[in-house]
C-alpha cells in the first residue's frame, strides 16, 4: 500500500484514522519539527504527507518525495508554506483545514483586543510581581471598547466571525474587501478602502491570507494613518505587518498598542517588540483549543485519504484559493 508520512505527532483522531486505513503509516515519533534534510529523507517514496505550517513544501520537497507523491495535506488553514503552483505542475493535490478554526481564531482576536485595550497582561504582571499596592485612580488606564469603531481587514470567515462578536459592544463596523459582502452589510457595516479604515478605526483587526499582495500590507505609511489612540490586532499571518515599522510605531506612541498572535519570522520577534508594554504577545494560539485541533486532525487525515483513494478531498487548495 502507498506510504503516508506525518511530519509531527498531531493531537486528535487523525493518526488513528490513518492507522486504520491499511496504508503504510510512519509518524515522526518526537515532538520536534524536522530539519529540511531530515524531512526530505523521511518523505522519500511517500504517496501522501501530512505537513505542518513550519514544513517548507517546495520544489526540493517534491524532488525528495519522488514521482509517487499524490497529496500534501497541511494541518492548518494557511498554506503559505507550500508552493501550490509547483504542486499543481507536478500533479500533487494540496489540502488544508479551513472552517473549523474560524470561531477559535475569532475568539483569540477578541481576547487580544480586550486584553490590550484594558492592559490585562500589565495588570497580571503587576499583581504577580508584588508591585500592586491597592486601587489607584490613575492605575493602568486603558481604552473603552463599547461604542468604538472596529475595522475588519479581510472579510472572510474569520473576519465575519470577528465582526459578529462586536455587536454586543455596539461598535460601528468598517470592513475592507474587494467586493460588497452581504453578510457584513446585514450587520450594518460599511465597506471602505484600507487607508480610510485605518484612519477612522479605534481597533483594526487583520484577517487576510498571506500573499505577494498582502506582504507588509500594514507598513510604516499605513501605521502612520492610524489614530494615536488606536490598536492593531493581527491573528492572520505575521508578514502581513511590517514588524520593524510596528515596533517603531509602538515605541514612539504613534499607535496606542498592538495585540499579536503571529509574527514575521516566527518564533523570532523583531528587536524591541518584547520590551513594548503596549504590545500583547501570544504564541500563535489562534486554533489552540482541544475541540479545534481535534477537528483539524480529522480533516487533515480525511483530505489525505480521499486523494489516495481517488476521491475528491473535502478541502482542496488551488492557486486561486483564498482563506
Amino acid at each position: 500500500m502507498p506510504q503516508i508520512y506525518v511530519t509531527y505527532p498531531i493531537p486528535g483522531p487523525g493518526i488513528e484514522l490513518l492507522r486504520e486505513s491499511a496504508h503504510d503509516l510512519i509518524v515522526n515519533p518526537v515532538e520536534r519539527f524536522l530539519s529540511t534534510d531530515e524531512l526530505h529523507r523521511a518523505i522519500a517514496g511517500c504517496a501522501g504527507v501530512l505537513t505542518q505550517l513550519r514544513d517548507k513544501v517546495d520544489g526540493a520537497f517534491f524532488e525528495a518525495a519522488g514521482p509517487g507523491l499524490k497529496v500534501v495535506s497541511n494541518y492548518a488553514v494557511g498554506f503559505n508554506n507550500i508552493d501550490v503552483a509547483e504542486a499543481e505542475r507536478r500533479g500533487v493535490t494540496v489540502c488544508n483545514t479551513p472552517g473549523v478554526l474560524t470561531d477559535a481564531t475569532a475568539d483569540i482576536a477578541w481576547a487580544l483586543l480586550m486584553g490590550i485595550a484594558r492592559r490585562v497582561s500589565e495588570g497580571d504582571r503587576m499583581v504577580r510581581e508584588g508591585r500592586w499596592t491597592g486601587w489607584n485612580p490613575h492605575q493602568l488606564l486603558g481604552s473603552d471598547i463599547a461604542g468604538r469603531t472596529l475595522a475588519i481587514i479581510g472579510a472572510g470567515r474569520i473576519g465575519y466571525a470577528m465582526a459578529k462578536r462586536s455587536i454586543g459592544w455596539d461598535m460601528p463596523l468598517l470592513y475592507v474587501a474587494r467586493h460588497d459582502k452581504r453578510e457584513f452589510d446585514r450587520l450594518g457595516a460599511r465597506r471602505v478602502e484600507l487607508d480610510q479604515a485605518l484612519s477612522e478605526a479605534d481597533f483594526v483587526s487583520i484577517h487576510v491570507p498571506l500573499s505577494e499582495a498582502t506582504h507588509h500590507l500594514i507598513d510604516a505609511r499605513r501605521l502612520a494613518l492610524m489614530k494615536p489612540t488606536a490598536y492593531l490586532i493581527n491573528t492572520a499571518r505575521g508578514p502581513v505587518v511590517d514588524e520593524q515599522a510596528l515596533v517603531k510605531a509602538l515605541q514612539a506612541g504613534q499607535i496606542a498598542g498592538a495585540g499579536l498572535d503571529v509574527y514575521e519570522r516566527e518564533p523570532e520577534l523583531e528587536q524591541g517588540l518584547a520590551a513594548c508594554d503596549n504590545a500583547l504577545l501570544l504564541p500563535h494560539l489562534g486554533s489552540a483549543t482541544h475541540q479545534t485541533r481535534a477537528a483539524m486532525s480529522d480533516i487533515a487525515a480525511r483530505n489525505l485519504l480521499c486523494v489516495l483513494h481517488g476521491d475528491p478531498p473535502p478541502h482542496k487548495v488551488s492557486i486561486t484559493t483564498s482563506v
